[in-house]
């Protein structure tokens, strides 16, 4: 049995845990870990390129929230916030969620629970491919978030997924299209700005 208290690190990858025992275990530094469906995924911290796009998002993202005070609550990163899926005993950690309102009831650690964003945006690298596109593509829906971004550099091209009644409906722009919400009106974000801020990994 994993106990709470344990320092999650890479040698726990891929075995088996429950959400109670995952919710407030510590990690390695230099490591991040998420719960997928009842398993843990240890990866390394962002690479630079990762890191450049998700900060041209998040430029964009906070220059909105200057220009419009009060309609953003929360502007979140992977350390920074986490979506729990109680439903299919997963932990989340997006590379940005947009919370529009505050949270209710209880502010501690278990807040996280119950406070879902939004709005989730990942930038995919190919060691999430498969959790981007498929697994958090479910979970996301599941918990109720309302738009869902996959950032793809390699593909270039970011996929947009709004919350229909149903299930998702799906857009995907280019390099020379804008990425916009109704979540966030008049907000737009340039998809080429975003790859050129990775530039070309190696």
């Amino acid at each position: 049995m994993i106990l709470a208290k344990t320092t999650i690190g890479p040698r726990h990858h891929g075995r088996r845990m429950t959400l109670k025992q995952f919710e407030f275990a510590r990690v390695e530094d230099g490591y991040t870990a998420e719960l997928a469906r009842g398993y843990v995924v240890v990866s390394e911290v962002a690479n630079y390129f990762h890191l450049m796009q998700i900060m041209a998002i998040k430029r964009v993202l906070g220059a909105y929230d200057a220009a419009h005070p009060g309609l953003i609550h929360a502007i979140a990163g992977t350390m920074e916030c986490k979506l729990i899926v109680s439903a299919l005993d997963s932990e989340r950690h997006p590379d940005l969620a947009v919370y529009l309102t505050a949270p209710k009831g209880r502010k501690d650690r278990t807040l996280w629970r119950t406070w879902v964003p939004e709005l989730v945006a990942e930038v995919v690298s190919e060691g999430s491919r498969d959790r981007d596109y498929t697994e958090k593509r479910d979970e996301y829906w599941t918990l109720g978030v309302k738009e869902y971004w996959i950032v793809d550099a390699k593909l270039k091209q970011v996929l947009v997924l709004r919350r229909g009644r149903s299930q998702w409906t799906e857009k995907t722009l280019a390099p020379a299209d804008a990425c916009e919400t109704k979540l966030l009106p008049g907000f737009k974000l340039s998809c080429q700005a975003v790859f050129d801020a990775g530039g070309d990994e190696e």
